[in-house]
């Protein structure tokens, strides 16, 4: 059985809520007992559920369904105000009216991966044997654990086949999942910003940052949610060292330079002289308030676990063998994250595999942060390839 019901998040807080031409607030699907998800790791866990959001509506046949995947400290709120920041959603520069992922002629579904923190299943939810939150109790799940879930939320939509999936960076991974997956459910598929498998070097990053938050004493082994604690320091300096591998040299330099924040010379201290420490700073700050420590924990090794040519006999063509979906795989100059030539073997796996792939890098100096920013090339691109694929899908013309 599965219960999908509305969560009035601005309601709840005493705002107006939006119009009903306006995108809707979260959704949530909780499947029982009855729709167990087995887990890479060998449980079934049940029951669980995802939260989701919507824009658009679907066509009559139900083939203009988008699935829209987040990064690794994204969610469900794509484009629209964020209910705990109030900012605006992280991909409204390429959704929305008149824009490539425009909701006037697609069905979009953006869900909170299972593992998440708003309102989908994982660490910080309530476990149902215990009444209290999971914590390290919480199975490990895996990039493939993320789509299998998000594929039974699109069955209960009664969507058999998505448009097109759509991602950067642990986004572009869930988007490689699903055509590996669930080949003959996408009709087309953009991972941008991505890989086939985390590096070692990333892999290096995730473990300090995970660190960090396991030395705060407010972590308690995990238990923080019922010690009363929260392990805000130890978060915020994780996300301070992912935040430098997001943004390139250049950028760093171009926005802070070696520039003093507030002041003309040094203090002689260990204050935030610099403006690119208070930048980090900053960024830690907010970033706790949003996101929950034990999320941070799962979603990374999720990222870490990610390779799919050791899920195809490790030979990555394999894992793309037979599929009809087409690909457009986009990588960024300057990303030294998720650097081109691991965009490249990706492209040079769907050739072997006879896939109908194309491939765009684009030159700017944001880094990896590129595919969340107002990058025109990447629009351009992105609108191109859905127009041929929206032909190519007979789309045009159809109510």
């Amino acid at each position: 059985m599965v219960d999908i019901q509305t969560q009035h998040t601005q309601a709840a807080r005493g705002e107006a809520v939006r119009d009903a031409d306006r995108p809707r607030d979260s959704l949530i699907a909780t499947f029982g007992p009855d729709k167990p998800l087995k887990l890479d790791a060998g449980v079934l866990l049940s029951p669980f559920q995802i939260a989701y959001t919507t824009y658009g509506a679907l066509n009559a046949d139900k083939s203009n369904a988008v699935m829209v995947c987040h990064a690794l400290t994204g969610d469900q709120y794509v484009a629209q105000v964020h209910p705990v920041t109030g900012k605006n959603g992280w991909w409204e520069t390429l959704i929305g009216p008149g824009k490539p992922l425009d909701p006037a002629r697609y069905f979009i579904i953006c869900t909170n991966v299972l593992g998440g923190c708003m309102g989908s299943s994982g660490p910080a939810s309530t476990n149902p044997a215990t009444g209290q939150p999971w914590g390290l109790e919480f199975p490990v799940v895996t990039v493939r654990d993320m789509v299998r879930a998000q594929a039974m939320l699109v069955d209960h939509l009664g969507i058999e086949t998505l448009f097109a999936v759509v991602g950067g960076s642990m986004g572009g991974m869930q988007v490689l999942q699903w055509a590996a997956s669930y080949p003959e459910r996408v009709f087309a598929a953009m991972p941008i910003a991505c890989a086939t498998r985390h590096s070692a070097q990333n892999i290096a990053f995730h473990e300090v940052g995970r660190q960090a938050i396991m030395a705060d004493p407010e972590w308690h082994g995990g238990r923080y949610h019922l010690e009363g604690g929260n392990p805000r320091r130890g978060l915020g300096v994780a996300r301070m060292g992912a935040h430098i591998t997001y943004l390139s040299d250049a950028a760093l330099h171009r926005k802070f330079g070696r520039r003093f924040q507030d002041r003309e010379n040094p203090t002689f201290s260990f204050d935030a002289d610099f403006e690119v420490e208070s930048y980090l700073r900053h960024q830690g700050s907010t970033f706790v308030e949003r996101f929950d420590a034990n999320s941070y924990l799962y979603l990374t090794r999720a990222m870490d676990y990610f390779d799919l040519a050791a899920d195809a006999g490790g030979t990555l063509a394999n894992a793309f063998k037979g599929t009809q979906t087409r690909f457009c795989v986009i990588s960024f100059t300057s990303d030294w994250l998720f650097p081109t030539s691991e965009s490249r073997a990706t492209v040079h796996a769907l050739n072997a595999a006879s896939a109908r792939v194309s491939f765009a890098e684009i030159v700017t100096d944001k880094g990896h942060d590129a595919f969340l920013l107002d990058e025109p090339e990447m629009f351009g691109i992105v609108r191109g390839f859905l127009e041929g694929a929206r032909k190519a899908r007979g789309l045009d013309g159809r109510k």
